[in-house]
Parts: C-alpha cells; structure tokens; sequence
C-alpha cells in the first residue's frame, strides 16, 4: 500500500519513511503543503498523513482543498498542536484521525491499520490467486490455508506482484516500488528476495505462482497446466 506523509521537518519524515516502509508499505514523502496538495491530488495513495504547521500552505488548507476536490483518500492528522480546538477543526474539515507529537509508533501503525480497514468491504482489503489468499490490511498471506511467515518486504513484495497478477514486472519497476530506489544493475537484491519469497510461496506446493520471464522480470499467476 502506498502512503503520501507531508511532513517538513527532515528527520521526523525520515523516521516515518523508514519506519513504515519496515512495515511493508510504500511511501512517499511531501515537504510543504503545496507539493503535499500537488502529489495527493494527482497520485493514488491509499493514505495520507498530514502535518498541520508546513510551509507554503499549512495543513488544515491542504485538508480543506482536498475534500473540496472530492479526494476522499483516508487522513490522519500528525501534529504537535494538542489543544481541543485543533483536534475538533481537523474533524470538522474532512480528517478522519488526530494524532498528537510526540506518539509510540506502534499506536501510530494501529490507526493507520483500521484507517485503511475503515469503509473498506473484504474484496478491497483481501485478493486470491489461485490457493493464495493475501489481506493487505492485516498484513497476513496464506496458501491452502496455511499461513505463510513473511518478512515486511517479502509481503511488500508479494502485494506488489498480486495486485498487478498476470503483469511481467520487471526488475527496475520492483526496487521503485518496494524498495523506493532506482535500480543498479551492479545489485541483485530484487533477485535475492524474490528466492526467499518463492521459497515460502511456491516451494512446500506442486502447484507453483511465481513465475520468471526470462530477460523481462517476474509474473504471479495462476497457470492452467496444460
């Protein structure tokens, strides 16, 4: 899932960026409130988290403009200012969560989870190819029922795969996507984490989903043997 943070301070964005993106999602970093209305508006995220004192233009604008452009992308409010006032206008704006600086991350990823479950019906937050079945909101993956133990990435990874299933990805488009990096042909990381994915998902089966295009990258899809 990919997340939009409009956070200008350097090293909070930093932690959040590096800390969510541990934890499997993709995200996106917006230093002021222009560019933050700018990217949220001509972006898909499935999240936004907002800073209420930015330059350019603060964030209770930002949220303002966005409900007026009908983007009804799920924001959480990450603010220091805690009077009751603030946290009452961030509702009455169009915010669908307020949480006050200095916070546990741990909290910060619980409301950030049931914000994206919030609204959402089980075919937004699950997929099934074949015997795999993949929540991306409680971030569990299971094949023939069985749970499959994935690392943050590896479930990055795999969410990345099954939400374009059926689409050859290649090597350059996956370390954009899960890793935010362009890709160095000197590394072979997306090849690594793809053996430790397959060996997970596809090797205690007869019946296999990953599959390599050879010269192109990788697909997930289920194959009708012929």
């Amino acid at each position: 899932m990919k997340l939009l943070v409009v956070e200008d301070e350097v090293k909070a964005a930093t932690y959040l960026q590096k800390g969510l993106g541990e934890n499997g999602y993709v995200v996106d970093v917006a230093g002021d409130g222009q560019a933050g209305l700018t990217q949220a508006t001509s972006a898909g995220y499935e999240l936004i988290i907002l800073d209420v004192m930015l330059p350019t233009m603060d964030g209770w604008t930002v949220l303002q403009k966005l409900r007026e452009a009908k983007v009804n992308t799920p924001v959480l409010v990450l603010t220091a200012r805690d009077a009751v006032h603030d946290r009452v206008k961030g509702l009455e704006l169009g915010a669908d969560d307020y949480l006050v600086k200095p916070f546990a991350f741990s909290e910060l990823l619980a409301r950030i989870r049931s914000l994206l479950r919030r609204g959402k019906t089980l075919s937004d937050t699950t997929l099934r190819i074949g015997d795999l079945e993949i929540d991306f909101v409680r971030h569990k993956a299971h094949r023939a029922a069985k749970r499959l133990e994935l690392t943050p990435k590896e479930f990055a990874l795999l969410s990345l795969m099954a939400r374009r299933a059926g689409e050859v990805l290649s090597r350059t488009l996956i370390a954009e996507q899960v890793w935010d990096m362009n890709f160095d042909c000197g590394t072979n990381i997306v090849d690594v984490h793809m053996r430790r994915l397959r060996s997970k998902v596809d090797d205690p089966f007869e019946h296999k989903l990953i599959h390599t295009v050879r010269g192109v990258g990788y697909v997930l899809e289920d194959r009708k043997e012929a």
